[in-house]
């Protein structure tokens, strides 16, 4: 996401990067650029003159013309202004003082609406709640299905009409969060059938249900690829439901990302969550410091690292890190981190998350980034045997041509990933070494100062 803008705005600041001075006539040819740049990521075209006047009236004080290092100044006010156009300070969320905490979800046919009811009850579950599901989409014949199916998946049971004897959704919503209160669920997701904004008759039962439940969150689910419909979407069924936030779906497949960087300008309200992928797990909540970290190519660590929690058991990590010290790292700890990182997400949007991944891409040009690689390495150690696996220096070369013709690789992938397994443990004895000399000074390379 973002990459467009992402990849434009690098090379305008690059050009101005290590200036001594800037005088007004640059500015006004960097904002141009950005201006230009903010249009072709498809952005409402008044929130790109607001964002652009605010910029020019602090780029061009005084202060940041005769400051040493202008360009850092001026990244540092467009980063700022980001961040307040994209929400400043992220909202949260508005649980119930007495559960259940009610979120109805609206939006768009399409927009993926019930595959985000389940990545939000998936996400509700990880904060330590006990998440509800309400079918109350009733106009597609499969969706309660998939609801049911969805939620089965991640362990959150699905309401259904059925369960609720009629086959009204407004009823069925009211008997949802009945058995919500009466059953200690502290969540419910409701799922409402799409619409368009303009069907009079479906607005109205979504204002009956939104009378009814009286939701403490009120979330518009919009496809991210629509661009400025998505903005004019928003705004319209904000009118007649007083949303409380958007969820940007399908993030993933939207490369310029106007419409989130627009929807709190325009709808006044804030972005809660972004849809990054189909998986379950593909729902993040929206930081706008971290997003517009993000597009201007200073990558988002904390999220990155928050993943890496996620996936990651203490106890395996205490694990690995003994490996690590006694440089006994093997092959079965190699399959283990490399589907740890598959569990994380694409690697893909691993990569985006780390600072100067723009740069990056551009220096390996049209070469691939993905999870191949990953999948072709977890073929030759699951072609391995477990002898193999824990005792790699038995590897030899007749071992290394059936394990080659069996996860169907070259002979010279075998024998690269062998040597950078022993090139790892190389390395992990120098750094114990390092360790053993410098614990005088009460420090460890494996861990904070003792």
């Amino acid at each position: 996401m973002f990459e467009s803008l992402t990849d434009k705005l690098q090379g305008i600041f690059a050009r101005i990067r290590g200036a001594s001075r800037l005088d007004e006539k640059t500015v006004d040819e960097v904002l141009r650029e950005i201006r230009l740049a903010l249009l072709e990521a498809d952005v409402n075209f008044r929130v790109v003159k607001d964002f652009i006047a605010r910029i020019r009236e602090q780029a061009i004080g005084e202060e940041v013309l005769k400051s040493l290092t202008p360009d850092q100044q001026v990244i540092r006010i467009v980063r700022d202004e980001l961040i307040a156009l994209l929400g400043g300070e992220a909202e949260p969320i508005r649980w119930a003082a007495r559960p259940p905490t009610v979120f109805m979800l609206c939006g768009l046919q399409g927009s993926g609406k019930t595959t985000t009811c389940t990545k939000l009850a998936r996400w509700a579950k990880s904060q330590g709640r006990n998440p509800l599901l309400a079918a109350c989409d009733l106009q597609r014949p499969a969706a309660i299905k998939q609801l049911e199916v969805l939620g089965q998946q991640v362990g959150v049971p699905a309401f259904t009409p059925q369960q609720a004897g009629t086959q009204d959704p407004v009823s069925t919503a009211q008997r949802a969060l009945d058995y919500a209160r009466t059953h200690g669920y502290d969540v419910l997701i409701v799922d409402t059938a799409g619409r368009l904004q303009v069907d009079e008759p479906l607005m109205d039962e979504l204002q009956r249900m939104h009378a009814a439940l009286q939701p403490h969150e009120v979330l518009l689910v919009v496809d991210a690829t629509t661009g400025q419909e998505a903005v004019n979407v928003a705004k319209a069924f904000h009118e007649r439901l007083e949303l409380t936030g958007v969820i940007m779906s399908k993030m993933d497949g939207d490369a310029r990302g106007g419409a989130t960087l627009s929807v709190k300008a325009v709808v006044g309200k804030p972005v809660r969550f972004i849809g990054i992928g189909e998986r379950t797990d593909a729902l993040e909540p929206f930081y706008p410091d971290r997003v517009a970290s993000r597009i201007l190519g200073m990558g988002d660590v904390l999220s990155l690292i928050e993943r890496v929690e996620q996936t990651m058991q203490e106890e395996e990590a205490r694990r690995l890190e003994k490996k690590m010290r006694d440089a006994s790292f093997d092959f079965e700890d190699m399959l283990a981190q490399m589907q740890q990182i598959r569990r994380m997400g694409p690697f893909e949007q691993l990569l985006q998350l780390l600072p100067g991944f723009s740069q990056i891409k551009s220096q390996i040009g049209d070469m691939p980034i993905d999870d191949r690689a990953l999948k072709r390495a977890e073929a030759i150690i699951l072609s391995m045997t477990p002898q193999e696996r824990r005792h790699p220096e038995i590897i030899n070369y007749s071992r290394k041509v059936r394990i080659a013709k069996g996860s169907g690789v070259k002979l010279e992938e075998v024998s690269a990933l062998v040597n950078q397994l022993f090139e790892m443990r190389k390395l992990m004895k120098q750094m114990t070494k390092f360790q053993q000399r410098m614990q005088k000074r009460k420090w460890s390379p494996f861990g904070k100062r003792r």
